[in-house]
Parts: C-alpha cells; sequence; structure tokens
C-alpha cells in the first residue's frame, strides 16, 4: 500500500472554493483502481499547543492506493488534468509526500 499526505495551501481567501473543487472531484476519484482513501482534511478546532495548525488557507489530502502504479495512473488521470487546470489559480503551494509502510 501507498500513502500519500498531500500538503496545500490555498491563496488567502481561496480555500473553501478549493475544497469545492476537491469535493466535486472525489467521486472521479474514489472511482479509480486501487483508491483505498482520498479525503481532504483541515484542523481539528480547540486542540491549543498539542497539534501544530495548517492554517486557515491550509488543508491536507489524505490518500490511500493499493499500488505506486495505480497512484501513478491517477497523477495523469484526466479528471485530475481538469482539476489542476481549474485550480492552478486557487493554490499557492503544494508539498506531496508519498510514502510506504514502515
Amino acid at each position: 500500500m501507498i500513502s500519500v499526505l498531500a500538503i496545500i495551501t490555498a491563496k488567502p481567501g481561496q480555500r473553501d472554493k478549493l475544497l469545492a473543487e476537491v469535493r466535486g472531484n472525489l467521486a472521479a476519484v474514489h472511482a479509480e483502481k486501487g483508491c483505498i482513501e482520498y479525503a481532504p482534511v483541515v484542523d481539528a478546532p480547540g486542540l491549543g499547543s498539542i497539534a501544530t495548525p495548517i492554517g486557515p488557507d491550509g488543508f491536507v489530502m489524505i490518500e490511500k492506493w493499493e499500488t505506486l502504479d495505480d497512484l501513478k495512473a491517477h497523477a495523469v488521470a484526466p479528471h485530475m488534468a481538469a482539476y489542476a487546470a481549474r485550480t492552478k489559480d486557487l493554490v499557492a503551494s503544494r508539498v506531496i509526500h508519498v510514502l510506504s509502510p514502515a
């Protein structure tokens, strides 16, 4: 299994619009071969100093794929290219960690 943590920061004030695009793409991604999990998450409220916040413009995509080939196919899927084109002006930064079990 391959896990992915994609830390995405929207341009100021654009997170809700970006998350709406993410949510609109979820069904297509969930239907992909090998997709185990693909979900956006934001900071949980009220944790104080026990957590490092992503911040008001950020979110994390938590992904799990059966194989590395499934992840590679996801990266070049037509719906992902369309999503990237729709969201390119909303994203300030993106850091993607691809991980395997320890």
